[in-house]
């Protein structure tokens, strides 16, 4: 569990205020504060969620009492619970970039992302509308479930050429998701090489796509 030192490092590694641990951690700010300042030690249960908050946000904490960024690792995300947690994680870096964030995604069948969204497709959709943000959506050709219009380009591709394989990039953020009948699974890699590899491929993708039509 981390102690208060390593609770203070973190914010500061990540710029994050009290208020802004609170909010990743489903905590009060009023209750970060008197951890931090020694008035309240805090029970297991409140210790999992700011751990857990810290490792959404990739930092982990080190037996010597340090903190540090993670680097180069892959993370899996199974089914809806996964593919949730996988959504808040797009959510955490566009929040705090203060510039525009740019997000391509190849491959997309909106109707598998809603289905696999459940309940939180609402949530998630309203967050990104928000956010400071930018979509270019790869589409097969025919498809008109355009869910993400508010906030993002659509183009299309044909279907001989479309995969089952979507390509999520966010951040130096690379995710593979594949879905399937029964399950979907997400693999996020945190690289900027291979997030601008597959920037680059999109792009050359996205020049030969078409403009959907209505």
């Amino acid at each position: 569990m981390p102690t208060i030192e390593q609770i203070r490092a973190a914010r500061a590694l990540l710029d994050w205020s009290q208020s802004d641990l609170a909010d990743h951690a489903g905590l009060s700010q009023t209750g970060i504060a008197r951890i931090e300042n020694g008035t309240n030690k805090p029970n297991s249960s409140t210790l999992t969620k700011i751990e857990s908050a810290f490792d959404k946000a990739d930092v982990e904490f080190l037996a010597e009492r340090g903190v540090q960024k993670r680097t180069n690792e892959i993370r899996i995300f199974h089914g809806q619970d996964g593919f949730t947690e996988f959504l808040q994680d797009v959510h955490s870096v566009v929040q705090n970039t203060k510039e525009q964030t740019s997000i391509v995604v190849n491959n997309v069948s909106e109707a598998e992302f809603l289905r696999w969204e459940g309940d939180y497709a609402n949530i998630h959709q309203e967050r990104m509308k928000n956010a400071n943000v930018h979509y270019q959506i790869i589409i097969a050709a025919g498809d008109q479930n355009f869910t993400a219009s508010e906030y993002a380009e659509y183009r299309c591709v044909p279907t001989d050429v479309f995969s089952s394989v979507s390509y999520y990039i966010y951040g130096d953020r690379t995710a593979l998701i594949d879905f399937n009948e029964d399950d979907v699974v997400v693999y996020l890699m945190n690289n900027a090489a291979i997030a601008n590899f597959y920037r680059e491929e999109f792009e050359k993708i996205w020049a030969k796509a078409e403009v959907p039509k209505n």
